[in-house]
């Protein structure tokens, strides 16, 4: 069975990354993938579910799971914890899944340490002008917020080369495009068509 890939992607809030990962699942002609789910020790909002949304685990599991080395990556977040469990992912990986995490670029250093096979993707925004727009019409946050945001995208994008590519998202359908060209150029690197053809390549090759 050939291996999935881990695609990570990343982009300041208001740059679209989660409506095109959300769309990029609902396709049936890619390969199969779904997104990373993580583990969190803040309580279970309602509508929620363990195992779909998050692991919802104790502060003491998730403390044991950092001195074992369970995760590719965790963080701190409003006293509670969150983290990408290596487990899972190798689990999914293992299974020929294709797994889309959705961090920014501190977790994203912390994974293609320990995963350097990964893929890196980022997301930015055609101009700082509709990045505000974009967050101005969500409707959920203040100006003061905003502001917040805005600078907090600016100190993010930052990382941009830091990752293997980058898309800019002026045009919805377009970005989904090239973030599936993405998905199908990887799964054509030599490493995935040689282990998913080995047997084949293998009586070609023979004398």
């Amino acid at each position: 069975m050939s291996r999935g890939i881990l695609f990570i992607i990343s982009a300041p809030s208001g740059t679209g990354k989660s409506s095109l990962i959300q769309e990029i699942l609902k396709l049936k002609s890619l390969y199969n993938s779904q997104v990373s789910i993580s583990h969190t020790t803040r309580i279970i909002r309602p509508g929620e579910l363990h195992g779909k949304h998050y692991y919802f685990v104790s502060k003491k599991e998730f403390q044991r799971m950092i001195k074992q080395d369970s995760f590719l990556e965790y963080a701190t977040v409003f006293n509670n914890y969150y983290g990408t469990s290596r487990q899972f992912i190798e689990k999914m990986l293992s299974s020929g899944i294709d797994i889309f995490l959705d961090i920014d670029w501190q977790g994203a250093k912390q994974i293609r340490y320990k995963m350097p096979e990964s893929k890196s993707i980022f997301l930015l925004p055609p101009s700082k002008d509709i990045l505000y727009k974009r967050l101005k019409k969500r409707g959920q946050d203040s100006e003061t917020v905003i502001a917040k945001r805005m600078e907090k995208a600016v100190d993010e994008m930052q990382h941009y080369s830091e990752y293997d590519y980058l898309i800019i998202n002026d045009d919805f359908k377009k970005s989904l495009d090239n973030l599936k060209t993405i998905i199908f150029a990887e799964h054509l690197c030599l490493i995935h068509q040689k282990n998913k053809f080995h047997v084949l390549i293998s009586n070609l090759l023979q004398r």
